[in-house]
């Protein structure tokens, strides 16, 4: 276990030179570490148990956890509510912000309640149309777009202001990230978006689910003919497929996942589909591992959180370094009911 690993952070420490924040996955990615994140699939529930449960899954696995904010357009427990949750009881966290449904007062106030809560990563999303989701008749707010909102992050960051110009008299230490999609057509124009992301702020991504390894290195030889791999950190996007069929509906349903046909007919051909599912997951890692830039993963494993630990074990992606668990040092988790 690597220093990095066994520190608790601590919201009042003081950042380092060179460093945004006080957080583990910054500083495990700027210590030339592979990094393993994972979402975290937020309760339709007010009991904080649930959400207790679902991070002991990921504990001593991942890097840092994922909390989403209406992913899908579907309202679920907020991500600064998870976040405020599991920072408390040591977890490294991610929390994402969409743009969908609160306009630059709201957000700019989020920012700075997620960072005195001690959340060190925030990922800066557009985030999905309401009509994608099961409340249609919603109103979309997106006062800002993901460029605006991490140049806004940025801002209170390193200005120490709002946009406003009002003053702030301690500003959020954070590290900030974005989404990434090799897989979206124009396929071309994708370095160069991800190149106006890193401009307006971005300081790693966390990419969309990579089932196509052949299209993502094409997508990353262009990345480091840019050069954009020497300034963001990224993280290639994986997860197991549940079945076959599972497979074919996201690819039909899920704008910019190429899932190609030879995974499918692994899957259709396999005795145990969800077991063949995580075999793939864990060699799409480590041939993922392989590609110069790259320099992590984040794990999307929706209702399959339970496999989190077998995935990255069976990878061998983080070469024997075992991420700091919260239990380690945090025995009350257990009477929590976190087991």
């Amino acid at each position: 276990m690597t220093e990095t690993d066994d520190e608790i952070h601590q919201p009042g420490r003081n950042v380092a030179p060179g460093y945004s924040s006080t957080g583990r996955l910054e500083q495990i990615l700027r210590a030339g570490h592979f990094a393993v994140t994972a979402e975290l699939s937020p309760p339709d529930s007010a009991d904080p148990a649930e959400v207790y449960r679902r991070a002991a899954l990921f504990a001593g696995h991942v890097d840092a956890i994922n909390a989403t904010d209406g992913s899908g357009a579907n309202c679920h427990m907020s991500s600064v509510g998870v976040c405020s949750l599991l920072t408390r009881s040591g977890y490294s966290t991610v929390m994402q912000i969409s743009c969908r449904d609160r306009n630059r007062i709201a957000i700019q106030g989020d920012v700075l309640g997620a960072a005195a809560m001690g959340v060190s990563n925030i990922l800066c999303l557009t985030g999905d149309g309401v009509q994608a989701g099961d409340q249609p008749d919603a109103k979309g707010v997106f006062d800002f777009d993901c460029m605006s909102l991490l140049k806004t992050v940025c801002c209170m960051r390193d200005e120490s202001r709002f946009l406003s110009n009002r003053k702030l008299s301690s500003p959020p230490k954070v590290f900030v990230g974005a989404a990434a999609n090799p897989y979206a057509p124009p396929l071309d124009y994708r370095p160069y978006r991800l190149k106006k992301k890193i401009e307006a702020g971005a300081q790693f991504v966390q990419t969309q689910y990579c089932f196509d390894v052949q299209r993502f290195r094409q997508f990353m030889t262009r990345v480091r003919d840019l050069g954009l791999h020497e300034h963001c950190f990224i993280l290639a996007g994986v997860g197991p497929l549940v079945s076959a069929r599972a497979a074919g509906w996201i690819r039909k349903n899920v704008p910019g996942v190429c899932i190609p046909d030879n995974v499918i007919s692994r899957l259709q051909g396999a005795r145990d589909q969800r077991q063949e599912g995580i075999a793939i997951c864990i060699e799409l890692m480590q041939q993922i591992r392989e590609i110069e830039g790259v320099c992590g993963l984040h794990i999307m494993a929706y209702r399959q959180e339970r496999s989190v630990g077998e995935i990255v074990q069976g990878s061998g992606v983080l070469d024997g370094r075992r991420p700091f668990d919260p239990h380690s040092v945090h025995p009350s988790l257990i009477q929590r009911g976190v087991q």
